[in-house]
């Protein structure tokens, strides 16, 4: 975090989407860099949380694969274009039918293949 401060010392926020883990707190920038640099870099900062369970980023990997498999389905693209104008081509068809993710992954599923 205090990288990518730095980095983009120019910008007025950084907005950061992140998972629930404990270390991605304040006070973990406070453990590692002190109160008043952490202070300095949180004032960068604007941190979002994806939701505890059943993450969009989960969603969003989903998506990706589905995309992979009916849009892009091993072929060659030859060039940037090209992949820009089949990407455009599936999502129009995609939203057109109003695709959505079926959710299967239950907590009970998630225990019984963690062995929890």
């Amino acid at each position: 975090m205090k990288f990518l401060a730095k980095i983009y010392s120019d910008a007025e926020k950084i907005i950061l989407i992140q998972d629930n883990l404990n270390t991605h707190t304040e006070n973990s920038l406070v453990k590692a860099f002190g109160k008043e640099k952490a202070e300095k870099i949180m004032k960068k900062l604007e941190f979002h949380f994806t939701p505890k369970h059943g993450s969009w980023l989960n969603m969003a990997e989903i998506e990706i694969s589905v995309m992979e498999t009916e849009c892009l389905n091993k072929r060659r693209i030859p060039d940037r274009c090209t992949l820009h104008r089949e990407i455009i081509a599936w999502k129009n068809r995609r939203n057109e039918k109003k695709a959505k993710i079926n959710w299967r992954f239950t907590r009970g599923k998630a225990k019984e293949k963690f062995k929890l």
